[in-house]
């Protein structure tokens, strides 16, 4: 359809919406007048992102939710009837339907080139059992530049001199991955291996995925979602590929075949690696639907780790018993404090930044408070034991993470408290999250460009 038709469509949308807002007598006209605008950043956020006028409207529409419960009212009786006419066969809908088919061939594609990629090194006589060294410090390699090669195409990045930018980082990365002579079995070595592809998933692909938009803090909180959203696709299609894989043995068992080396050499990693692939197209292909996972399971884990938290504090004063602070301790305390940072993103990425406090932010708040709590308790233990073993490269990579953590989550238990005083909205806690997400990015790439060094490589 030709662009002013398009245009055409969406301010009779707008119009729509408007006008049941007035037509309500709920509101004043200004204040419709600041959700128009709301409204519309919203809609352009997404066109940007790939999304068509007509679903972006739904999807923004959907987005501003509770913030005068008349948005969420339109949303419900409209959202059927607008969902019809995206589905609808017609001239309009058949373009829609070739773009997606086409996305989906190139995805697939994308998936496969991935696919081998993970095998090609085995051409120069590197095998996953005896070099898996190797392939745990450029296993990022396989998959990320692919997944950027992808968005850069949705995007329209390429050729653009921001895809060669992208492609110079990969690049560094490549040589201070396999650069540095590293022990075998070193600390730093894996601390390499674990931080590069935080660095490159922040630093390149989010800023493929965003494009223009990851300098606004709407764009790195699509990117926050979209990240969400891709683990939880990522594990379903583990799970269920697992099954297969199960099944699969036991049948050919059945006739006296042995398929488990195919299993080991090929199907894992490769499905392992062309995974990725399908599961962020799958992400991307359902943006327009109205609930997303993410933020429904955010609502069933958060009391369950509060719980699990404060009656961890109970018992620690009940008892008396202090932590005993191991390596495995250590770590399990830094994946409490990025498990609370998640419910709390993918809260705030659901939520109607609008409306008034309730019941869920309370019990955010007492997550976050009770686990900063433990982890006062965890640094207090951690700094005893460097002051009496000193400082290793494990020790300080998770003290790193774990003050940058603690900085974050402490704020925004501020943020968070202001906002159930009313001293202060809710939209500082979002911007201060998004503002934040990129600080990740240039510690752990400090991890793998200096502690090989600084650690003489051990």
């Amino acid at each position: 359809m030709h662009s002013d038709d398009l245009n055409a469509r969406l301010e009779e949308r707008i119009a729509e919406w408007r006008t049941y807002l007035l037509g309500r007598q709920a509101i004043h006209s200004v204040d419709v007048a600041e959700l128009e605008d709301h409204l519309r950043e919203q809609i352009d956020g997404l066109t940007e992102a790939g999304l068509d006028a007509d679903e972006a409207f739904l999807v923004a529409v959907k987005r501003m939710g509770d913030l005068d419960t008349l948005s969420a009212e339109f949303a419900r009786e409209h959202s059927e009837r607008l969902w019809k006419q995206l589905v609808t066969p017609g001239a309009d809908t058949r373009d829609v339907d070739a773009g997606a088919r086409k996305e989906g061939v190139v995805a697939v594609a994308l998936a496969v080139l991935a696919a081998l990629l993970i095998k090609l090194p085995a051409l120069f006589g590197l095998d996953f059992a005896d070099d898996g060294a190797f392939y745990a410090r450029n296993l990022s390699f396989f998959v990320l530049p692919v997944l950027t090669g992808y968005f850069a195409w949705k995007r329209g990045l390429l050729g653009s001199a921001m895809l060669r930018r992208l492609g110079v980082a990969f690049v560094g990365a490549a040589v201070f991955a396999n650069v540095y002579p590293f022990e075998p079995r070193g600390s730093t070595e894996a601390l390499t291996a674990l931080h590069l592809p935080i660095a490159l998933w922040i630093a390149v692909v989010g800023v493929a995925y965003a494009g223009s938009r990851w300098r606004e803090a709407a764009g790195r909180m699509d990117f926050i979602r979209f990240s969400g959203e891709l683990f939880i696709y990522y594990v379903l299609i583990a799970l269920g590929g697992g099954v297969l894989m199960g099944f699969s043995a036991l049948i050919f068992q059945a006739i006296g075949v042995d398929i488990e080396p195919i299993f080991e050499s090929w199907i894992l990693p490769c499905g392992a690696a062309g995974a990725v692939v399908v599961a962020s197209w799958l992400v991307e292909a359902k943006k327009s639907v109205i609930e997303n996972m993410a933020p429904v399971l955010t609502r069933l884990f958060t009391p369950l780790f509060a719980i699990v938290l404060l009656t961890f504090l109970g018992t620690m004063v009940w008892t008396g018993a202090g932590i005993n602070i191991e390596r495995e301790v250590l770590i399990a305390f830094d994946l409490l404090l990025v498990l609370v940072l998640a419910l709390l993103l993918y809260s705030i990425s659901a939520r109607d930044p609008q409306s008034a406090p309730g019941v869920f932010d309370i019990v955010q708040v007492v997550l976050v408070l009770s686990a900063l709590a433990a982890d006062a308790v965890a640094l207090q233990a951690i700094g005893a034991r460097v002051s009496e073993f000193g400082l290793t490269p494990n020790r300080v990579a998770a003290l790193g993470m774990n003050v940058i953590l603690l900085v974050n989550l402490t704020w925004s238990a501020v943020l968070y408290l202001r906002f159930l005083g009313k001293r202060g909205g809710f939209l500082a806690i979002e911007r201060w999250q998004t503002g934040y997400a990129p600080v990740y990015a240039p510690w752990a790439a400090f991890v793998v460009v200096a502690f090989p060094p600084l650690f003489g490589y051990l």
